[in-house]
């Protein structure tokens, strides 16, 4: 398939056009009893509907419905959304942060794209180095990165982590312990790069098994992990993934039909529902260059239907069978990174240089694994989120938690998220337990310590 861009518009007649057709952002609490309505009426560019995706679901909204329209020069879009408790979004400032964000000033407002309570995003960290990593994924592993960052004097502000198909991504956020500067000293970050890689590669000598980068870019921090397990082909796992590891519960049903009336491709999804998830199948529809130009989302209790017609940017449909075999392997894939069984340990603590490497310390000698984790800092105050599984692969015991609370909960608070026993049924348990969300945890702390 040809490499094409989209063709090139003048900046100065985009703005006049969006000048002389605004935005329209509608917060509508009245037409549904159950739940918010955010309409968004939009002059259509490259990228816009991941753009609103992404909004919405930095402030951990959940949609439950969507209805998509693209096609031509407008972009018309209908959300139903509720909070993580399942209801209407009445707080005042939420909604006025939707209506700025996708508003007309939404591209002009500094920070407005960022909301306050997001402090995981490239954008709100401040003055850090961002490093990037991929590798073989191992039981311990994230502690000894944390170790290396300790030992070299990096004070770990905010990280993603995510592990799928045996390889592990990471995007870690670090600054000097002393200065509370970024680093741009050549010859320390390259001792650090040097060792991170020695800690990615353990007894290999590959050097394609581990991979280190520094960034400086802006791109947001989920999408950048999707792009980089893409580009490490986790897609392709070659049968590496158990049913441990994913039950069949979890398997998404991916068709591709070719919709002959409309010229589209007719991508199907059925699967779990879950937070977050309609954002990473467009971010990476997006990223594998296809434009959806339609598209309706629902949840029907704990399952979701979305459908998309797409065309690649060409304007070329899927009528191969590979390049559709390949679409239905990347969106599986971008559907499973985000699901973590075992556990979900929510930490809050006074932040210190080391923190980190303490904690993932603690969890690897109690035998716990770590399958996905978010570290961040509000205030003075060290926010970690980790999912952990048994490294045997087996039903973390409570006996483990329980230790595991002697030891580190005189120091800082812990909260454990879907019990043990409620693993076994997942569907009685419900997706709301094991959702992985910053807000709440944050909210609480900024209010008990004072935070604004």
């Amino acid at each position: 398939m040809a490499k094409v861009c989209w063709p090139y518009f003048d900046p100065e007649y985009e703005n006049l056009s969006m000048r002389i057709n605004p935005p329209r952002v509608s917060v509508d609490n009245l037409s549904c009893s159950d739940c918010t309505l955010i309409k968004v009426d939009s002059m259509n560019k490259p990228g816009i509907l991941l753009e609103v995706v992404q909004i919405l679901t930095d402030i951990d909204l959940i949609i439950t419905k969507a209805y998509i329209s693209s096609d031509g020069g407008w972009f018309m879009d209908v959300f139903h959304v509720t909070d993580q408790q399942g209801n209407k979004i009445t707080d005042g400032k939420i909604i006025d942060y939707i209506e700025k964000a996708l508003g007309p000033k939404g591209d002009t407002i500094d920070g407005v794209k960022t909301w306050p309570g997001k402090r995981v995003g490239v954008h709100s960290v401040g003055d850090h180095t961002a490093i990037e990593l991929i590798g073989k994924d191992r039981p311990g592993l994230l502690s000894e990165i944390s170790a290396v960052l300790a030992d070299l004097h990096f004070n770990v502000v905010g990280a993603e982590v995510w592990t799928h198909n045996r390889r592990i991504a990471c995007v870690v956020y670090v600054n000097d312990d002393a200065t509370c500067r970024a680093v741009d000293d050549p010859t320390r970050l390259s001792v650090m790069e040097e060792q991170l890689k020695n800690v990615l590669r353990g007894c290999e000598d590959d050097d394609k098994v581990a991979r280190t980068s520094f960034s400086m870019g802006f791109t947001h921090v989920d999408r950048r992990l999707h792009q980089m397990l893409f580009a490490d082909r986790d897609y392709e796992g070659g049968g590496t993934t158990t049913e441990a590891d994913y039950p069949s519960s979890f398997k998404p049903k991916i068709t591709i039909d070719h919709c002959e009336d409309k010229g589209y491709s007719a991508v199907s999804v059925m699967c779990k529902d879950r937070p977050k998830l309609m954002f990473d199948i467009v971010c990476t529809l997006t990223d594998m260059q296809y434009v959806v130009f339609h598209a309706s989302i629902s949840s029907d209790g704990p399952y979701a239907s979305q459908e998309y017609f797409i065309r690649h940017m060409d304007g070329c449909t899927l009528d191969n069978e590979g390049e559709k075999e390949r679409v239905i392997k990347c969106l599986e894939a971008a559907i499973r990174r985000r699901v973590s069984e075992g556990l979900s340990l929510e930490l809050c603590a006074k932040d210190r240089v080391g923190l980190l490497s303490e904690l993932t310390r603690v969890l690897r000698e109690h035998g716990l694994s770590v399958t996905r984790a978010g570290v961040s800092t509000v205030g003075e105050q060290a926010m970690n989120v980790f999912y952990v599984r048994d490294a045997s692969g087996k039903p973390v015991d409570m006996k483990t938690i329980e230790a595991l609370r002697k030891e580190i909960g005189h120091t800082m608070m812990l909260n454990v998220k879907k019990e043990p026993s409620s693993a076994k049924t997942p569907e009685a348990s419900g997706w709301a337990k094991t959702s992985f969300f910053f807000g709440s945890l944050f909210e609480r702390q900024r209010s008990r310590y004072g935070i604004t």
